[in-house]
């Protein structure tokens, strides 16, 4: 395969009303049937009115683009100063929900396309039927990376080409069947294109030839397959954010044993994770043996038939008032690191005739 990235210069300022594909095809006539068309989403934007006018200085500029923000903004992701990672209502997520204030008049802020797959689409449906070129269209703009410094260009919207090369059932040369791989080439294109537009050089549109071999007859899914589903997304939150909202969780703990038999290890893994925070004196012990058990089990008012496991607890004696408070305090502390651990549990009385003050039933 032999790729060229080719700028395609000329398309000048953009306004409100602009149509694209005649500055475009005005611009780039020597466009081919099959190249990929990179089309930088501020274009698109301009092109679309998707404008806000704010003050060019001062507090109230801050003010009014906060509130451009929080418009703009399905839910924070983290957030450190007046740096906002935000998921927008397309569901991208991006530093300041992608308004961008630069290569823009200082009274404007420029917001992302309302949908950069409809407006890939009507490009390329504009340029080929009042222009003659069949071409894939890619809106992009540029995001930061987790883990990574710098920033690249990505596709925010596609049409005429599959954004996803899923390589799935494939067999490598070793004979390997690939089982994960897939590629996001939309957003390789995108970074392509992006090493010929740069930031200032006034150069918002790339064409990279030789890729495809061939169009979708039709427009495809879109960048949109490219959106990961929250289920299934690891990194959701920043650390901070993840941190307060596993906090929150810890003041709500379900109560009720685990649905199933816990792992013995969790259990100590749970116990040993507080034992140095754990007011002096006080211990929590997993009752291994099963017929103890079974029998102290049978003596717990309350011990649900689901439950499997027993924990017994007991404060320092001779134990206070303020004592008990804080074993209190301590059980709390143990059933939120059997929480982290994936088990849950029952605060339940102790057993009569034993020396422990409470019991957890798992």
């Amino acid at each position: 395969m032999r790729l060229e990235i080719l700028p395609v210069p000329g398309i000048g300022h953009v306004s409100e009303g602009d149509d694209l594909a005649a500055l475009i095809a005005t611009a780039a006539p020597w466009l081919r049937d099959g190249d990929v068309l990179v089309v930088t989403s501020k274009i698109v934007s301009k092109a679309e009115g998707r404008l806000v006018d704010v003050p060019a200085d001062g507090p109230e500029r801050i003010v009014a683009r906060n509130e451009v923000l929080a418009a703009e903004t399905a839910r924070v992701v983290a957030a450190r100063g007046e740096t906002r990672i935000v998921q927008t209502h397309h569901g991208f997520v991006m530093a300041s929900a992608g308004i961008d204030a630069s290569n823009v008049d200082k009274t404007r802020l420029v917001l992302l396309p309302e949908d950069p797959d409809a407006s890939a689409r009507a490009l390329r449906a504009a340029l080929r039927e009042r222009h003659g070129v069949d071409v894939a269209v890619i809106v992009s703009d540029t995001m930061g990376r987790p883990w990574r410094n710098g920033l690249t260009d990505v596709a925010l919207g596609v049409a005429g080409m599959d954004a996803i090369r899923d390589h799935r059932g494939e067999v490598d040369p070793y004979g390997n069947e690939l089982q994960l791989t897939q590629m996001a080439v939309v957003d390789e294109l995108a970074g392509a294109g992006e090493l010929i537009k740069g930031k200032c050089d006034q150069m918002p549109v790339a064409v990279v030839r030789g890729y495809l071999t061939a169009l979708r007859p039709d427009d495809g899914v879109g960048a949109s397959a490219l959106v990961r589903d929250a289920t299934m997304d690891l990194f959701s939150l920043g650390t901070a954010e993840a941190k307060a909202a596993g906090l929150a969780a810890a003041a709500t703990l379900p109560d009720g044993p685990n649905p199933t038999p816990p792992d013995p290890e969790a259990v100590r893994r749970a116990i040993g994770t507080i034992a140095n925070v754990v007011a002096p004196g006080t211990s929590f012990s997993l009752v291994a043996d099963e017929e103890v058990r079974a029998g102290l089990t049978a003596r717990v008012p309350g011990w649900p038939v689901a439950a499997t496991t027993l924990v017994l607890g007991s404060p320092a004696t001779p134990a206070g008032p303020a004592d008990l408070v804080r074993f209190g305090a301590d059980l709390q502390r143990l059933r939120t690191a059997l929480a982290a651990e994936g088990v849950t549990s029952l605060l339940l009385p102790p057993p009569p005739g034993t020396t422990a003050s409470a019991a957890l039933a798992l």
